[in-house]
């Protein structure tokens, strides 16, 4: 057995914390970790991003040792632990996923997954999310995140990074043997080609509305996430808060 490198982690999600994705991030975390901790939503926040409970309490059921289900957001859980269930010590790392779906391009943007790592970066502490990508929803390849992502974290530990960001990971939807190789890439556009609105009637005569991406291809770099994913490699793509357009900021201040 490889050595454990963390004394404390915490593992969290975006879709709730009876998740398959999550419990597999709970093998791969014990093989790494002497500690571990979930603290995850009671239900499926996906599509959250960052958002925190500021005007609504929070409530927390302990389900197990070391494991709390939390009525928030997955940046709330990030918050609660690190700094309430945790508070005598802190975690080392935070583990976000694994995400049932991929993560790329705009839809980190909007990944609950992406922002409980990005509210762990806030709060200074070095933060990765783990999601796996799928063709079928119901066959989801949980063994190819769940074979190697231990390799991946702990590669990624060793090497070590700017922990002014999160790493955005994405696994292949191929087999676990078949995946190709840990990738920096860029965020790039994804493919998210829009927003739609599902208009529906209830049985009872009422109106009701789904929210929808529309994907499809899009054009993007060779480096993107999206391109090397689609080839069977892994992603890894540093994330930050500052979204300054430096290109566009230096444009606009030539115009003014």
């Amino acid at each position: 057995m490889s050595e454990l490198l963390l004394e404390r982690v915490l593992l969290t999600n975006d879709d709730g914390i009876d998740a398959p994705g999550l419990a597999v991030l709970e093998a791969v975390a014990t093989k790494l970790a002497r500690e571990v901790w979930v603290v995850a939503p009671e239900h499926d926040q996906s599509g959250t991003s960052h958002s925190l409970s500021l005007h609504s309490p929070l409530r927390i059921s302990q389900q197990g040792e070391r494991r709390f289900g939390v009525s928030g957001t997955p940046g709330d859980c990030v918050v609660m632990a690190a700094r309430h269930l945790m508070a005598d010590a802190p975690p080392s790392l935070v583990l976000s996923g694994i995400n049932r779906g991929a993560n790329l391009g705009l839809e980190t943007v909007f990944s609950g997954t992406v922002g409980a790592a990005m509210t762990g970066v806030l709060l200074g502490i070095p933060a990765i999310a783990l999601s796996q990508a799928f063709t079928d929803r119901n066959a989801v390849r949980w063994e190819t995140a769940g074979e190697l992502a231990p390799g991946v974290i702990r590669r990624l530990l060793e090497t070590g990074w700017n922990q002014q960001a999160c790493l955005n990971v994405n696994f292949p939807d191929v087999a676990p043997e078949s995946a190709g190789p840990l990738t920096v890439t860029r965020q790039g556009v994804g493919l998210v080609k829009d927003l739609a609105v599902r208009a529906h009637v209830d049985p009872r005569g009422i109106p009701y509305h789904w929210l929808q991406f529309s994907r499809g291809p899009r054009s993007d770099a060779d480096d993107s996430e999206a391109v090397v994913i689609g080839r069977g490699g892994i992603s890894v793509t540093p994330l930050r808060f500052e979204r300054t357009d430096e290109e566009a900021a230096a444009e606009l201040a030539g115009r003014l």
